[in-house]
């Protein structure tokens, strides 16, 4: 005899086996009944202020898990989330977009109901979705729902990326055949065809062997990928020279001595062109090659030198081969041989953000913050394990000269750059660490640099935050506006101003409590000494309740080398429109 489950419930319960344990979201009308189903299948609801911050929240709890959902409703919910679920896809991060819609009904008639376009095409937003998801799946059969929701849900794990999955009002309490719940789900990727990969390999081989002034260049679709391991031990072995994009920060490990630290070009604190100009070999390694990533391509190596590691293709100059990474990684590392490479160490040496470091005099106490020196400071702030988030702006580009631990993480953004992202990003990256130490794991800190202008666009979410008591540690970079655009253009126009709030102020009007049933921390810094009087406070440091610091830095002030970037930009635009 068959046995049934209602439709939510094997949706939920299907998303618990892959390792999710909170689905965010907002509530709406044609979504209560499916919300009722969550907390049956062992999963937590995470209710954000809004939809779209429960996509960016769901986007950072799925850099962290490996995989996520939120809920919204029909219409004006699904397309509040879109710019999220958009920039998901974007960055390759795999989250599950539930949308309660109206009864099946309704999409057979012409009547009018609420959210929707006076169009006759009920599945418009549908459409939308198709753009920005890998897969999508509409629930309206009770025999073949169960199926779909399998097949979209190995989609969104084997590519990494959104799918979006319409569940009609009357649909959510339908039975559907609970048997193929005891059946895991097919998410590895398909194997390598032994003899191409073989041949692959091999050639990699001859050319890493044959190489006189390697390098390794790592960007940020390595974790995605799944390769961080194998990316790291390839470093190791080899001992190549090894630089990361601006996306890829974090990637390796930052305590490497081979490690060099972000390649930025004349852009960054150090510039690594001489050597990698005069390359014979660069190992690219999940490369998202957008503009602001590379500064504007001017870090991309060349063609032939290159040999890119993607998911799905091993690409040796303008030649290309369908090959999965994974498995082509174990394959490579397996027959590395050490004794033949025939690289030495660069000549001249390259240097490192720990050398940078080692080379400032201590800061004047009472001498302003500054974006030069900052980001390389506050790297003994970090721990291992530590997941460090850089907001979109200043902490973007500063980040890239911090030096991370053992185990240690860095989350940022390589191509969509939404303002406003990383703050609810940072929620749900909380929430993924407190599983983390529920589960037994070590967890380490969630650590934010935002700056104000972006936080102004989603601070509602430190009242999520406070709401479920999470661990955040949130460094406000107040610059007193929009200080990227006004290099770009625009130095003193208003629109490139914001209100000055008071951001210390925040957790209180927010709801944090007064009792001390929760640490709530506040700190203004308008001055190095009154930094890092904070910097070596024990309580602020244990990462436990909501820790802000407030720093106050010049209005016009990024790192030196970068505004040269942001003057450039403002060029290009110009010459753009012309």
């Amino acid at each position: 005899m068959t046995t049934t489950v209602p439709l939510a419930s094997y949706l939920f319960t299907r998303l618990r086996q892959l390792g999710i344990g909170a689905v965010h979201g907002e509530p709406g009308d044609y979504t209560l009944r499916a919300l009722d189903f969550i907390r049956p299948a062992g999963l937590r609801w995470i209710g954000n202020c809004n939809e779209l911050n429960a996509g960016y929240a769901a986007d950072g709890y799925a850099r962290v898990k490996g995989m996520s959902a939120f809920c919204t409703t029909y219409g004006v919910g699904e397309l509040s989330a879109i710019n999220a679920v958009a920039g998901s896809y974007a960055e390759y991060s795999p989250v599950v977009h539930i949308v309660g819609c109206p009864a099946r009904m309704v999409y057979g008639s012409n009547r009018l109901v609420h959210h929707a376009l006076e169009t006759g095409n009920m599945r418009v937003y549908a459409d939308m979705y198709a753009r920005v998801t890998a897969a999508q799946a509409n629930l309206t059969d009770a025999r073949t729902a169960p199926g779909l929701i399998d097949r979209v849900l190995e989609e969104c794990r084997i590519q990494s990326r959104p799918v979006y999955i319409e569940l009609p009002s009357d649909m959510v309490e339908a039975q559907v055949d609970e048997s193929r719940l005891s059946a895991p789900l097919h998410i590895e990727p398909p194997t390598n065809a032994r003899d191409l990969e073989d041949a692959v390999v091999n050639e990699t081989l001859e050319r890493i062997y044959s190489s006189k002034r390697p390098y390794i260049l790592v960007d940020g679709l390595v974790r995605p990928d799944g390769i961080v391991d194998e990316v790291n031990e390839l470093a190791r072995v080899t001992g190549f020279p090894t630089l990361a994009i601006t996306f890829g920060g974090g990637i390796i490990n930052g305590s490497s001595e081979n490690y060099h630290g972000v390649h930025a070009g004349k852009f960054g604190s150090i510039d690594h062109t001489p050597y990698t100009d005069s390359a014979d070999l660069a190992l690219l390694f999940g490369p998202l090659l957008s503009d602001t990533n590379t500064q504007g391509w001017s870090v991309v190596p060349k063609e032939d030198i290159t040999i890119s590691f993607r998911r799905n293709s091993i690409d040796i100059g303008s030649a290309s081969h369908e090959l999965r990474i994974k498995s082509f990684m174990r394959s490579l590392l397996s027959k590395l041989d050490p004794s033949k490479i025939s690289a030495g160490a660069p000549n001249p040496p390259l240097s490192s953000p720990r050398d940078l470091l080692k080379s400032l005099p201590p800061p004047d106490p009472s001498a302003p913050v500054d974006q030069d020196t900052f980001y390389l400071r506050l790297s003994p702030f970090f721990r291992p394990y530590d997941i460090i988030i850089c907001a979109n702006g200043t902490p973007l580009v500063g980040g890239r000269d911090f030096i991370l631990p053992p185990g240690a993480r860095l989350v940022n953004s390589g191509v969509w750059l939404s303002v406003g992202h990383m703050l609810p990003a940072a929620q749900g990256i909380a929430v993924a660490q407190r599983e983390a130490l529920e589960a037994g794991q070590q967890p380490g800190r969630t650590i934010l640099f935002e700056g104000d202008g972006s936080f102004q666009a989603t601070a509602q979410e430190l009242s999520t935050i406070i709401r479920y008591r999470l661990d955040v540690t949130i460094f406000i970079v107040n610059n007193d506006g929009y200080t990227f655009e006004r290099l770009i253009h625009g130095l003193e126009e208003e629109y490139n101003d914001v209100a000055p709030w008071r951001y210390p102020e925040a957790p209180r009007f927010f709801g944090a409590p007064e009792d001390g049933s929760y640490a709530v921390e506040t700190h203004d810094a308008r001055n190095w000494g009154e930094l890092l009087k904070v910097l070596e406070s024990e309580s602020f440091g244990d990462g436990k309740g909501l820790k802000m610091v407030n720093v106050w830095m010049r209005r016009e002030d990024v790192t030196r080398n970068f505004k040269a970037a942001l003057v450039l930009a403002g060029k290009q635009l110009l010459a753009g429109s012309e």
